[in-house]
């Protein structure tokens, strides 16, 4: 069974390591949707793969620290790409939740990069 829970937030970045005169590389913003997919057996006695409240507070520290932020400033996302991104939020989340099986990083409903942990 998999289970997917979304999460939403605001970030500030910009992309040094494209040309100066790609528009990404000037500060600008998005709104960013994150979706951590689980994947695991139903647990006979709660019918959950994992409590979405679980996810919620493995996933909130992180959260934080991302919402309303520069994602330049913050340690290991100096380049923060989408896949940048996807695998900063893999590699602290999966200790916590280990049936995390894809980390889903949406700069627009149009784009985003998925990380499995490869």
């Amino acid at each position: 069974m998999k289970i997917t829970q979304a999460f939403t937030f605001e970030a500030a970045h910009r992309l040094p390591n494209v040309p100066a005169t790609h528009k990404c590389h000037r500060m600008h913003g998005h709104s960013y949707r994150v979706e951590l997919q689980l994947e695991g057996p139903i647990d006979p006695a709660t019918g959950f793969v994992i409590d979405f409240f679980d996810v919620e507070h493995a996933f909130g520290p992180l959260l934080q620290q991302l919402d309303h932020h520069t994602l330049n400033d913050i340690d290991g996302l100096e380049n923060p790409t989408a896949e940048h991104i996807s695998m900063w939020i893999w590699d602290r989340t999966k200790p916590l939740l280990p049936a995390l099986s894809s980390v889903k990083v949406y700069e627009t409903p149009a784009c985003w990069a998925e990380y499995t942990g490869e």
